[in-house]
C-alpha cells in the first residue's frame, strides 16, 4: 500500500511540475508576443491570435490567473515532495526535498520553459490561450479579488491601474524598425519610408526651384530656332 501510494505521489509530483512549466512558459510567451504582428494576425482571422489578443486586452487578469495557477501548483508540489522525502529519508528528508525540488523547478519549470517561450512566443502563447481562457472564467472570482487588493496597493503607491502605457511607436522608433527590417524591405523602399519620416523637416526650398532659376521654353517658338 505504501509503495503504491508513493508511486502515485511521484506521478502527481511530475504532473504538477509539468503544470508549473506550462504556467511559466505561458506568462513569458504571452508577454513576449509582438503586439503589432499579433494585431495583424488577429485581423486576418487567426483564431489563436484572436484568443491571445483577447487575453492581453485584460493583462491584469491574465497575469493574475497565471500566477494563481503557478503558485498553487508549486506550493502543492512542495508539500507532496516533502511527504515523499519524509517517507524515504525521515526527518532529514525535509531539507533534501527543499534542495532537490528547488533545483528541479528552477531548471524544468522556470528557466527552460521561459527560455523556449521567449524564443518561440507564438508557438507557446497561441495553444496556451485555449487553456488560459476557460481557466480565467473558472477562477474569475478569485482573480477579481486578487486584482482588487492589487489595485488598492497601487493606489496607495500613487499608481492608477487605468494609466495604460501608449502602445504607439514614436517617429524615431519607426525609423529604427525600418532600418532594422533588413532584407524584408528593399533599399529603395526603405529610403522612401525614411524620407517620409523626415517630411516634417523638409522646407519649400528643398523641393522647389526658385523662380529666377527656372528654365523654360515658349511653346509657340519655332522648333528650328
Amino acid at each position: 500500500m505504501n509503495e503504491t501510494s508513493l508511486t502515485a505521489l511521484f506521478i502527481l509530483l511530475v504532473g504538477l511540475i509539468i503544470l508549473s512549466a506550462f504556467f511559466s512558459s505561458s506568462e513569458t510567451g504571452m508577454m513576449s508576443l509582438n503586439r503589432y504582428r499579433l494585431k495583424h494576425m488577429a485581423n486576418t482571422g487567426h483564431k489563436g491570435a484572436q484568443r491571445a489578443q483577447g487575453l492581453l486586452n485584460r493583462t491584469d487578469q491574465l497575469i493574475g490567473v497565471i500566477l494563481i495557477g503557478n503558485n498553487f501548483v508549486n506550493i502543492l508540489a512542495s508539500s507532496i515532495a516533502t511527504v515523499i522525502a519524509i517517507r524515504l529519508w525521515g526527518d532529514a528528508g525535509i531539507a533534501i526535498a527543499t534542495l532537490l525540488l528547488t533545483i528541479v523547478i528552477l531548471i524544468f519549470a522556470e528557466v527552460t520553459p521561459k527560455t523556449l517561450a521567449a524564443l518561440f512566443p507564438e508557438k507557446i502563447a497561441f495553444p496556451a490561450s485555449h487553456i488560459l481562457g476557460p481557466l480565467l472564467k473558472l477562477l474569475y472570482p478569485l482573480v477579481w479579488t486578487v486584482n482588487l487588493f492589487t489595485t488598492g496597493i497601487l493606489r496607495v503607491l500613487g499608481v492608477s491601474s487605468a494609466q495604460a502605457s501608449e502602445d504607439h511607436l514614436s517617429r524615431e522608433e519607426l525609423r529604427t524598425v525600418v532600418n532594422e527590417a533588413g532584407a524584408l524591405i528593399p533599399a529603395r523602399h526603405k529610403d522612401m519610408l525614411v524620407s517620409i519620416l523626415d517630411l516634417e523637416n523638409v522646407t519649400v526650398n528643398d523641393i522647389m526651384v526658385p523662380r529666377n532659376e527656372v528654365v523654360g521654353i515658349d511653346l509657340e517658338d519655332d522648333t528650328d530656332t
